[in-house]
């Protein structure tokens, strides 16, 4: 609504709560014409404090000077200014339903010092709506609620609509409770700058309880706070004129989980003061769980205005809406609160924005006043949330399409199943963050090496899919390729030969440490495709990179499919990786190396350009330590590769290998000539493969380079690898693609 001082000069003769009620009596038939129907009596004025009459039309208009309570069995018509007056209350019971006819004449007031008591609920809300046949934004006023609680505009100013007095030093002030209440079709304008908004609070002390409010379809804003402390929660404002929820005036409560869709200009419209941006109190609130459906005007998700205020708002969703923050080049004062650090957004997240975050007009030098993340919002993203079901009106539960991941988690975040998400840079969860990733969720991938998602030393994963429902990171691209994006990248703090608090040779994470039990989360059943994006030729994504992950951490039930570079790879730690598939890797399928010592089980791999397994110490140094050694069971390797189906390379390590399946691979195990320390490990009995079986071609085991004495290091036998030899496994089945 429009800021001004105008004064709405209402007129009306009646001075008394008077309605009118048409059809029989309580028992005998009269007909009640210009009074209250009480017992037998008709035709009687009985003040504020009646009872209406049975199976009646109950118009509502005039004053309310006593305790007056409505009934939710009569249908109420509104026809013009019903005004509660100072002292008085009116009370409204869950299910009432109210009609208003008569533009800008119709509205509903509560004064300074009176109260109002809306008492819906989830399954009976109250409802103010429009008389019309046909309704329409603007048909009548709407809710105007005015307080004695502390504004910038001073104390004893008036209401730019409703001719009410507002303003004083009662920050606690208790204009009554306001519950599960939906306006609809308000905003009657008397001018462009004098409008009426669904519901006003003018002033309105933080005694009040504001809590399930929607605004549907109005002719202004939805819901505006002008000053005052009262704070608002579980808001719905869908279908605005002008703004969808406005705050101004040295306005400082706060909110949470307000659902805003469809609205004409912003959003969220937030102010200090339209003639002086610095006036005091400055406005300042917290705000939570916001999400903000467009398209929006150029104003979008948040127009920071006049002055702005200081505002810290977290757990932000957008969807649609083509800018994130407007400030106006010639609102300086709106300009140095941004500057001084005053707006302060952590966790924004914007959906179906390929541009994500967009600042209109603001060109100052503190551009880390937001933070990308993800968020949920009022609770589901931009779908409706789960809150506002009964009682609201307009809000669909249709599908997003998609969703942008991009920036950090710095709490405990969750993604849902029912989107599709649209990896379009890194995405960080931070220390002591977590993001969970439910079973049937898909991520799509596109951006390249800026693409990836990694989760740093402190944090955790938790990857839930199903051999029903496996979750899926791949390429967002119609014609996927190796390479497209990053891949996944986790850091944790167990030991490894490279030191500790060592930098990830992609995603520039730090990982390394001495906690040999490190927890990086879960992750069970999970496909990653198309990864392996290239910086140079020996800086390059694999699928999964695990530098560093403690044994407390699961990791089971993992593909990678069609990656540039190695599929799996363990830079160290201590964890295990059991049922694990590599199909189509432009490098080596498994890799292990830089110390690990956990153990493998049950591993699937398939059409590698190189190596099957590449397993190696140190690259710098063969013989550092903690030196890899690991145990690996019911392993298949399909070739055709070229390094082999184990590449035992930079100093090898302590291998013990049973069931070893190959099949279509020339070479059983690849050497260097100049990899003395591998050889050495060979020597020494460090790798034994009991049994192995070389199916087609049947040439048998061919150790290439290797020229050492101890050639009894493996066993020919027949054995089913990773279960069925070179066909799938069955445990493989139903998750996995590319067989």
């Amino acid at each position: 609504m429009k800021k001004s001082f105008f004064k709405f000069m209402l007129s009306f003769a009646v001075t008394a709560f008077v309605v009118s009620c048409s059809g029989d009596d309580n028992g005998g038939g009269s007909t009640c014409s210009d009074g209250i129907q009480n017992g037998d009596e008709t035709g009687v004025d009985c003040g504020g404090s009646c009872t209406p009459c049975a199976d009646a039309t109950v118009e509502l208009s005039g004053e309310v000077t006593e305790d007056t309570s409505l009934d939710a069995s009569k249908e109420y018509k509104l026809t013009a200014a019903y005004i509660v007056k100072a002292g008085a209350a009116l009370t409204i019971p869950a299910g009432t339903v109210i009609k208003a006819s008569g533009g800008t004449a119709a509205f509903i007031g509560v004064e300074r010092g009176a109260q109002i008591f809306i008492n819906g609920t989830a399954s009976n809300p109250v409802v103010m709506t429009s008389d019309a046949a046909e309704p329409a934004p603007g048909d009548w006023g709407g809710l105007v609620i005015a307080g004695d609680a502390p504004t910038n505009k001073g104390v004893d100013v008036t209401t730019e609509v409703g001719d009410l007095t507002y303003g004083g030093a009662t920050a606690d002030d208790d204009s009554g409770s306001i519950t599960y209440l939906r306006v609809e079709y308000t905003g009657a304008t008397f001018s462009n700058d004098k409008e009426f908004n669904g519901v006003s609070l003018f002033g309105v002390g933080s005694g009040t309880t504001f809590e399930h409010v929607q605004s549907y379809n109005g002719g202004d804003d939805g819901i505006e706070f002008f000053g005052g402390t009262v704070s608002g929660n579980y808001l719905v404002s869908i279908g605005s004129g002008d703004d969808s929820i406005d705050f101004a005036d040295g306005w400082t409560g706060s909110g949470s989980f307000w659902y805003i869709a469809g609205g004409a200009k912003a959003g969220i419209e937030g102010s200090n003061n339209g003639d002086n941006g610095d006036a005091t109190p400055v406005t300042t609130t917290t705000l939570s769980n916001i999400t903000v459906v467009g398209p929006t005007s150029d104003e979008g998700a948040l127009f920071y205005k006049e002055g702005g205020g200081s505002f810290s708002i977290d757990n932000f969703y957008v969807s649609n809406a083509p800018v994130g923050i407007n400030v106006t080049a010639s609102d300086a004062p709106a300009g140095v609160r941004i500057e001084a650090g005053d707006l302060d957004i952590t966790n924004i997240q914007f959906a179906n924005i390929p541009e994500g975050f967009v600042i209109t007009n603001y060109a100052g030098a503190n551009q880390a006043f937001y933070t990308e993340g993800i968020a949920t919002g009022a609770g589901n993203g931009a779908n409706s949330p789960d809150w506002a079901a009964g009682w609201t009106i307009g809000l669909e539960n249709s599908e997003i399409i998609s969703e942008n991941l991009a920036g950090e988690a710095t709490g405990d975040v969750s993604l849902s199943a029912s989107i599709e998400y649209f990896l379009t840079s890194s995405f960080i969860v931070k220390e002591g963050g977590s993001l969970t990733i439910p079973a049937g969720t898909v991520i799509k991938a596109s951006g390249g090496t800026a693409a990836f998602i990694g989760v740093e030393r402190g944090a955790q994963i938790f990857i839930n899919g199903t051999a029903e429902a496996p979750v899926v990171m791949t390429s967002s691209s119609e014609t996927p390729a190796p390479g497209d994006w990053g891949g996944l990248v986790i850091a944790g703090d167990a030991p490894t030969n490279k030191g500790v608090d060592v930098t990830t040779e992609v995603g520039d994470l730090t990982y390394g440490g001495a906690a040999a039990d490190d927890d990086s989360g879960s992750i069970t059943y999970l496909r990653v495709e198309y990864t392996g994006a290239t910086f140079s030729n020996d800086k390059e994504f694999n699928g999964v990179s695990l530098f560093g992950v403690g044994s407390g951490t699961t990791f089971e039930y993992v593909q990678s499919l069609n990656g540039g570079d190695d599929g799996i790879e363990f830079f160290g730690g201590t964890v295990s990786g059991n049922y694990l598939v590599s199909i189509g890797s432009g490098d080596d399928s498994i890799d292990f190396a830089d110390g690990w010592t956990g153990n493998g089980s049950y591993w699937y791999i398939a059409g590698g350009a190189k190596a099957g397994i590449e397993g190696s110490n140190n690259g710098d140094n063969g013989d550092a330590t903690p030196v890899t050694t690991t145990t690996l069971s019911n392993i298949t390797v399909v070739g055709p590769v070229t390094e082999g189906a184990l590449f035992f390379k930079e100093g090898g390590g302590n291998f013990t290998i049973t069931n070893f399946y190959t099949s279509g691979v020339d070479l059983g195990v690849m050497v260097t000539d100049t990899d003395t320390a591998a050889a050495a490990r060979i020597e020494n009995g460090d790798l034994d493969i009991n049994p192995i079986q070389f199916d087609v071609p049947a040439m048998g085991f061919l150790a290439t380079d290797y020229t050492g004495l101890n050639l009894s290091f493996y066993t020919e036998g027949d054995n089913t690898g990773a279960g069925n030899g070179a066909d799938q496994p069955d445990w493989a089945s139903g998750w996995t693609s590319g067989f």
